[in-house]
Parts: structure tokens; sequence; C-alpha cells
């Protein structure tokens, strides 16, 4: 979805952010836009989605707990 170059409410939202924020996003977003077709950039981009930003992350088998419990 892209919003309209304001960033503040389109027909399905937008940027709503406090102001004291509006420069980080925008720099965040500028270098974003910069990198997001660069192959190595996207490997490390999704690297530390997996490891770090919720699921799907990689979930520990906790042996123990499913023996004692019948299964997992």
């Amino acid at each position: 979805m892209r919003y309209p170059k304001n960033g503040k409410f389109g027909e399905f939202g937008g940027k709503y952010i406090p102001e004291t924020l509006v420069p980080a996003i925008e720099e965040l977003e500028e270098n974003y836009l910069k990198f997001k077709d660069d192959k190595k950039f996207k490997t490390e981009l999704n690297y530390y989605l997996k490891v770090y930003a919720g699921r799907p992350t990689p979930l520990y088998y906790a042996k123990n707990l499913s023996e004692k419990i019948g299964g997992a």
C-alpha cells in the first residue's frame, strides 16, 4: 500500500506518529526505498525478521516437556 506523500490518513490509513519521530521515519523510509531491491540487504533483512521479529522464528523443541505431557 502506498500512502499520500504527506503521509497522513489516506483511504486505508497512513502514518500516524509523533512529530518528534517524523525525521527518523523519513530517513528510514528514504534508505529502505534506496536499498529494498539490493540482494544483500534483502538477505540481511530476512535474517533479522526471522531471528528477531516475531513469527516465523525458530521454535525450541522442549524434549522433556513434550515427554511429560505425552507429545508435542
